[in-house]
């Protein structure tokens, strides 16, 4: 069971700087870098997998994505030339100490998941060729945000160092395709551009609220939750993989149509439908001609209807199957995919996002009533077997 800890631990990020030393022109944190670096390592991946032919370990790509980001969230905001150098020098005493601190709250993961995170940091040969792939993302995701940073602070001293440093950085993978075609500057830079502007669309924009979390963050956090619940099921690799990426991707649409707040869409009978049609016309017309064929279809698998359970069977997408039936395509074959845990991994998260604020003294009305209402919806509710209602109570 996910642990309030590993809870407190993800949103931690929320409230870790990026560029603090920098001017910048808006807010850039911690879990947005990471949520933005995970859809890059996702195109990447993509990439090799269609033009050379890469047998790609998605499993190990998304939980390599995951171990980095709480070694990064435990290690907090170090300037990256001092970091490498401590990596370089004291490399296993600081991985040991991070699994000293993550360990109680990994363990509970199911599925030997604290055993793969320390696997991850002391075996260097272990997933090598997703390793490369997180670590371009990474330099990719950072190039975006310089590029957001860069004109601001032209006449600071060393600026040019590190646009140069960031650069010779990702020469080292220009032998990835996905890097090379995301250093085109066109479609697959098109869509990771769309992407990470999901960052200066604030979470609960109508309130104040502390700290802030941006769309892109949101996403992330979702899929974290998901793929959490789904070992909790002991879900097959496609399952988790499917959950995974269908909480990053579910709320990709707002960045054409913004959010739109569950009371808009629900005050006029038949205006959540039109809203739905509108952002699947935009999906269609603008993200999906940046993707390649085959990931055109898998975005909108994860994210038409995202809160629909389904599988595929006989080549048919079938959706609205029952909580209680998904354990019988617990199979790759089905590629099953729970939306009910995304949408109860979504609320999961808004409710933190509320709760925190509260806690920390920022606590409108509007966030008092959202609160009330997400906690009376999930209080003693079970989804697919897992005790929402157990979260749900960690910050109550």
């Amino acid at each position: 069971m996910i642990t309030k800890g590993l809870l407190e631990r993800i949103f931690e990020a929320a409230s870790i700087q990026r560029w603090n030393d920098h001017a910048r022109p808006v807010e850039l944190v911690e879990i947005d870098k990471q949520a933005h670096k995970m859809i890059i390592a996702y195109i990447i991946a993509k990439h090799e997998e269609i033009h050379d032919g890469a047998s790609i370990d998605w499993l190990q790509l998304i939980e390599g994505g995951i171990f980095e980001f709480l070694h990064r969230v435990v290690l907090t905001d170090i300037k990256p030339p001092v970091f490498h150098k401590m990596m370089a020098e004291k490399g296993n005493e600081l991985n040991a100490y991070v699994c000293e601190r993550m360990g109680d709250d990994l363990r509970e993961i199911r599925g030997e998941f604290f055993e793969r995170f320390e696997r991850y940091l002391f075996d260097t040969g272990y997933a090598y060729l997703e390793k490369r792939m997180l670590s371009a993302a990474h330099y990719l995701a950072t190039n975006w945000e310089f590029g957001l940073i860069y004109n601001l602070n032209r006449r600071i001293h060393g600026i040019e160092r590190t646009r140069a440093e960031i650069e010779n950085q990702l020469e080292d993978y220009y032998d990835l395709i996905g890097v090379q075609k995301i250093s085109l500057r066109r479609k697959s830079f098109g869509f990771i551009d769309l992407c990470g502007q999901l960052r200066f669309q604030k979470r609960w924009s109508g309130t104040p609220r502390v700290p802030h979390t941006s769309v892109l963050g949101h996403m992330l956090i979702v899929a974290l939750l998901s793929l959490f619940c789904s070992f909790e099921v002991t879900a097959c690799r496609k399952r988790l993989y499917n959950n995974f990426y269908a909480g990053l991707f579910h709320d990709l649409p707002e960045v054409l149509t913004r959010d739109i707040i569950s009371p808009v869409k629900k005050s006029v009978s038949g205006l959540e439908e039109i809203i739905k049609e509108y952002e699947r016309k935009q999906v269609e017309e603008v993200l999906l001609p940046l993707l390649p064929g085959t990931v055109q279809r898998e975005i909108m698998y994860f994210i038409a209807d995202e809160f629909e359970n389904k599988i595929v069977e006989n080549g048919e997408e079938l959706k609205g199957i029952p909580d209680e039936k998904m354990q019988l395509y617990n199979d790759d074959i089905y590629s099953a995919l729970d939306g009910s845990i995304i949408r109860s991994c979504d609320e999961l998260a808004a409710y933190i996002e509320a709760q925190l604020s509260i806690q920390y003294g920022v606590g409108t009305p509007s966030l008092l009533q959202a609160s009330h209402d997400i906690y009376t919806s999930f209080r003693n509710k079970k989804i697919s077997g897992i005790d929402f209602g157990i979260l749900f109570d960690y910050f109550r």
